[in-house]
C-alpha cells in the first residue's frame, strides 16, 4: 500500500479461496444469490461466514440477499484476525479496497467518526488486513449486491467483552442519523463431527435468533470454540439492537460436510440478518 488517498488493500485470496476470473466469479455469486430465499426483509445488519466460496458461499448468499434491498451510504465490516494477535481493532480509514471488479472506497469520514467514538478503533493496521481472509471473503457478495458503496473494514485482534461491546457502541453512535449497514464475519465451530458441531452451533444460533449479544458473549466466555468471529457477532448485534434492528435471526445453517460429504470433521456456517421493524418488505 502507498500513502494517502491512493492506498489500496489488494486481494490476497483470489485464485485460491475463490476463482480469480471476474466473469466466472460474477456468475457463481449471482447463482448463489438467486438460489437463496431469505425472509422478505431489508437487513440493517447481517452475519455471514468466511470460508472458501464453494464451502460457505451457499450460506453467505442468504445474508447478502437480505442486504441486497437496502440503499445505504456505507457498510461496516467487522471480522476476526486469524493470523495476527493485537490489542483492540485494526481499522482501515483511508484509500480503497480491491474487489474482483471495481475497488470499493473507504468511507473515510465515517471511519473517523468511529475512531472518535472508541479508542479501540484508532489503529490502521494495513499489514494486518493485507493477509487476512475474514473480510475479503465478504467482498464478492458485497460488491455484487451493493456495488460502489463505501466500506469501513475492521479486524478484531482481541475478542473480549470490553472490546466487542465498545465497538458495538461506537458503530451505533456513529451510525445514528445515517443509513449504514453492518456485517459480522464469522464461521462457527471447527473440526468436530457433525453431531457435536450441530450441538455447539445451536448455542450460537439461539442467541442470533434472539438478537441477544449479552447471552452470546456469556457463552463465548464459557467456551470460545463456538465461533472464530464471536466478538464481531457480539459487536454487530449490540450495534443493531441500539439502532432498532433487533428483528430477524438465522436464515440458513449448514456445515462443510454438506459440500465435501465428510461429516467427521466439519466447520459450521450460519447466515443471519436483522432489520428495523419498518424496513420489512411485503
Amino acid at each position: 500500500m502507498t500513502g494517502g488517498a491512493s492506498r489500496l488493500r489488494r486481494l490476497a485470496f483470489a485464485g485460491s479461496w475463490y476463482t480469480g476470473d471476474p466473469d466466472r466469479l460474477a456468475g457463481e455469486v449471482d447463482a448463489l444469490l438467486a438460489a437463496a430465499a431469505p425472509r422478505t426483509m431489508t437487513a440493517r445488519a447481517i452475519v455471514s461466514p468466511h470460508a472458501g466460496l464453494k464451502y460457505s458461499g451457499p450460506v453467505a448468499a442468504w445474508s447478502y440477499r437480505a442486504l441486497s434491498q437496502r440503499t445505504c451510504e456505507a457498510v461496516v465490516l467487522v471480522g476476526p484476525s486469524h493470523r495476527v494477535a493485537f490489542p483492540g481493532c485494526a481499522m482501515l480509514r483511508h484509500g480503497s479496497v480491491e474487489t474482483p471488479w471495481k475497488p470499493l472506497p473507504i468511507a473515510t469520514a465515517f471511519a473517523e467518526a468511529l475512531a472518535a467514538a472508541s479508542s479501540y478503533l484508532r489503529e490502521t493496521g494495513e499489514h494486518i488486513h493485507a493477509a487476512e481472509h475474514s473480510l475479503e471473503l465478504q467482498l464478492p457478495f458485497l460488491a455484487r449486491v451493493l456495488p460502489g458503496v463505501p466500506i469501513v473494514p475492521i479486524l478484531m485482534g482481541e475478542q473480549t467483552r470490553a472490546v466487542a461491546f465498545a465497538v458495538g457502541d461506537a458503530i451505533a453512535a456513529a451510525s445514528r442519523g445515517r443509513d449504514v449497514a453492518i456485517v459480522a464475519s464469522s464461521d462457527l465451530s471447527h473440526y468436530h463431527d457433525a453431531v457435536t458441531a450441530s450441538a455447539l452451533d445451536a448455542q450460537v444460533i439461539e442467541t442470533l435468533d434472539r438478537c441477544d449479544a449479552a447471552l452470546l458473549m456469556q457463552r463465548l466466555e464459557r467456551d470460545p470454540q463456538h465461533a472464530c468471529g464471536g466478538g464481531p457477532m457480539v459487536a454487530v448485534m449490540h450495534a443493531a439492537a441500539q439502532l432498532g434492528a433487533a428483528e430477524g435471526g438465522v436464515l440458513k445453517y449448514a456445515d462443510s460436510g454438506d459440500v465435501t460429504g465428510d461429516k467427521s470433521q466439519v466447520v459450521g456456517y450460519v447466515a443471519a440478518a436483522f432489520a428495523e421493524a419498518h424496513r420489512h418488505a411485503g
